[in-house]
C-alpha cells in the first residue's frame, strides 16, 4: 500500500494527517538496524496545537494522545513509503505535561495504545510502554510520543 492510506484489521482504509516536520536539527524518523525511532510526536494537526499544557482534563488529553499518535503512523509510513516492511509497533513512551498530583497517564495512553491495535491490529499494534510526567513540554503541548518500531529486511 502506498503513500497516506495503511491497510486496517478490517476492510476500509484510513487517511492519514500529513506528518509534521521536525522543528530542529534531527530527523522525524530513523531506521537502523531493523529498528525504527520516531522523535517526538505532538499533537499537531495543520500546524496547530491541539490542547495545551493548560488544559489536563482527561478527555482533552485523551483526544491530544490519540491525534499524536495518529502523526507517529503518519511519520512511518512517510519513512517507510509504504507498510510492507513495518513489522509491528516496539514501544511506546508518553510524556505528558501536567500538574503535580495528576494520576490518570495510564488512562490517556491508552488513547494511543489503543489506536495503534485498532489500525494495526494486535499482533503488529500492540507495545510495551511507559508513561512519564513533566511540568511542560515544547510549544505548550500537552503530551509528547517517542515511539519504536520494528522494520523487516528488504
Amino acid at each position: 500500500m502506498q503513500g497516506s492510506e495503511i491497510a486496517v484489521s478490517w476492510p476500509a482504509k484510513v487517511s492519514l494527517p500529513p506528518p509534521p516536520d521536525p522543528v530542529g536539527a534531527y530527523s522525524a524518523v530513523v531506521i537502523r538496524g531493523g529498528l525504527g525511532f520516531v522523535s517526538g510526536q505532538f499533537p499537531l494537526a495543520a500546524g496547530v496545537m491541539l490542547g495545551t499544557a493548560s488544559q489536563p482534563s482527561v478527555e482533552a488529553l485523551k483526544a491530544a494522545a490519540r491525534l499524536a499518535a495518529f502523526n507517529v503512523v503518519a511519520q512511518i509510513g512517510r519513512a517507510l513509503g509504504s507498510w510492507e516492511r513495518f513489522d509491528g509497533f516496539c514501544r511506546v513512551d508518553g510524556i505528558i505535561a501536567a500538574p503535580e498530583g495528576f494520576t490518570s497517564h495510564a488512562t490517556v495512553l491508552d488513547a494511543a495504545s489503543e489506536l495503534f491495535v485498532e489500525l494495526f491490529g494486535p499482533m503488529y499494534g500492540a507495545h510495551a510502554r511507559s508513561a512519564i510526567s513533566t511540568p511542560g513540554l515544547p510549544g505548550n503541548a500537552s503530551i509528547e510520543l517517542v515511539v519504536t518500531f520494528a522494520v523487516r529486511a528488504d
